[in-house]
Formats: C-alpha cells, structure tokens, sequence
C-alpha cells in the first residue's frame, strides 16, 4: 500500500452500505479509515437499532477492518458514536494524526433506534432532537473538524448519505411500513449541506453531494421498518455493494464533477443503471 494513496473516512462502517464502502475503496487501493459504535459483534448499546424479536444486528468495527484488511489496504479504525461530540472531535483527530489528510469524508453513519420511525403523536420532543443532532448535528461537527484540513490541502469531497425520506412522502404510515417524521425530516436537513459546502468553499478546492442511495437489501431496512420486505418487493432493492461501487464512482470519475453543481440529492441507484457500476 503506497504511502501516498488517497485517503477515504467512511462513518458507521460497522454493516450495510458503510462496510460495503470501505471495502470498495478498500479493494481501489486506498487507505481506507472507518467508524462506528459497534465495536465487536453482540455489543449491546443504548438507543440501538434491533430486529422485531430483540436480537442485535451482526456486524462490527472490527469485522469491517478485518475484512478490509484482507484486501491488502491500509486501514485504521476509530471508534466513534454520533451521539457523542467529543468522539466525533476525537475521530477526526485521530484520523488526521494517523494519515496526515483526508481526501474523501463519507457521512454514511446514522442515528438508528425505531424511535425515529415513530409515528407522530409519538414524536416527542426529545426524540426530534436525538435524531436531528445524530443525523444533522453530528455530520456537520464532522465537516467543521475536517475542513479545514481539506482547504489546507487545496481538495477535498464530502458526500452526506440522506435518503429518499428526505424529499419523499412515506408510501404507508410509519406503523406500516413507511418512515417517520424525525427520520425524514432530519435527512431532508442534511440533504442541504452540500450545497451550502460548495458555494462556500468550491473555489478552495472542496466538492459536496448529496445523494439518496434508495431502498437498499440491508439488516437496517428490514429492523427500521418493522417489515421491509414489502417495501423492497414494492420498490426494488439493490445490494449495498452496488450502492458502494456508486460512492466510489462519484469521488473518483470525472463524469461525476458536473452532478455536485447542479444535483440537491442525487439518486445513486440511477447512477449504478446508467453506468453499468454493479
């Protein structure tokens, strides 16, 4: 592994579309760093998305790393909880002290707990601020940690992982099968950060995309929803390795360049037709 390969931070790496990510990049020859909360398999935490019956999600920081490794790339794993501003603080300090840069910053970790799938009698204050700090707060105290860094560098991208929840209605109620306000609403937040990066900060080197990744075959979809299987057959679903191949397509083709100006939240299952990437 070459000590000047590019360097990718990918968050909430633990399963689904985050470990799919490293591994991508991973395979790309790149030095591949990665953060979740769940550091070994059967951890039991607090706020903790789980199946129907209780059990845990598998997947873990250090399977993720194990795996990555295994494909010959450089990687460093940081433990990290959304939740937790100083172990956002710290992941970034760690990171950068470990590699030097980073080139690509991945917002790929969510807050997940059914909670945010509540209906909306249900939503009471405290979950509307636990989701938003997980998924609006938390990805931007990242960027301000690592932006300037990039801007020092003179380059640097950033993609946010929102969701199609973010401009859509839900296609049932959030006891059936469809999302919930909190969920959507903190993800149509997000999904305006890239906008905001590249008019700021798009003449000091810096690209931003949103991008909706649609309905994807993970442990998370079917927990989230309660039944997401209906949903996926209603829909389609594709692969977290398809929507892995999408991300590494975007920070690294030049085709992709033009979609950060001129794209709000940017469809990665159409960019995977379009093409060919799975």
């Amino acid at each position: 592994m070459s000590a000047s390969a590019p360097v990718v931070l990918v968050t909430g790496a633990s399963r689904g579309i985050g470990a799919a990510t490293a591994l991508a990049f991973g395979r790309a020859g790149w030095r591949v760093a990665i953060t979740a909360r769940t550091q070994t398999e059967g951890q039991a935490l607090d706020h903790q998305l789980r199946r129907s019956d209780g059990s845990l999600l598998t997947g873990s920081l250090a399977s993720t790393a194990q795996a990555v490794r295994e494909t010959g790339a450089d990687v460093f794993a940081q433990p990290m909880d959304l939740m937790d501003g100083p172990s956002l603080d710290d992941a970034a300090a760690a990171v950068l002290a470990h590699y030097g840069r980073v080139d690509v910053l991945i917002n790929n970790a969510v807050y997940q707990d059914r909670e945010t799938n509540a209906m909306l009698l249900d939503t009471d204050d405290d979950v509307l601020a636990r989701t938003f700090y997980g998924n609006v707060s938390a990805p931007l105290r990242l960027v301000r940690r690592l932006l300037p860094s990039m801007i020092a560098q003179g380059s640097g991208q950033i993609v946010n992982v929102s969701s199609g929840a973010g401009k859509n209605d839900p296609p049932a109620p959030a006891n059936q099968g469809g999302w919930g306000f909190a969920y959507g609403a903190s993800k149509a937040a997000l999904a305006r950060m890239a906008g905001c990066l590249n008019r700021e900060h798009g003449r000091d080197g810096i690209r931003a995309f949103s991008v909706n990744p649609g309905v994807v075959a993970t442990q998370a979809l079917s927990a989230a929803l309660g039944d997401g299987g209906e949903i996926e057959k209603r829909y389609g679903a594709m692969k977290p390795e398809a929507i892995a191949a999408a991300l590494h397509w975007l920070v690294t083709d030049a085709r992709a360049v033009p979609f950060a100006a001129r794209t709000v939240m940017l469809d990665l299952q159409e960019l995977v037709r379009e093409y060919g990437l799975a």
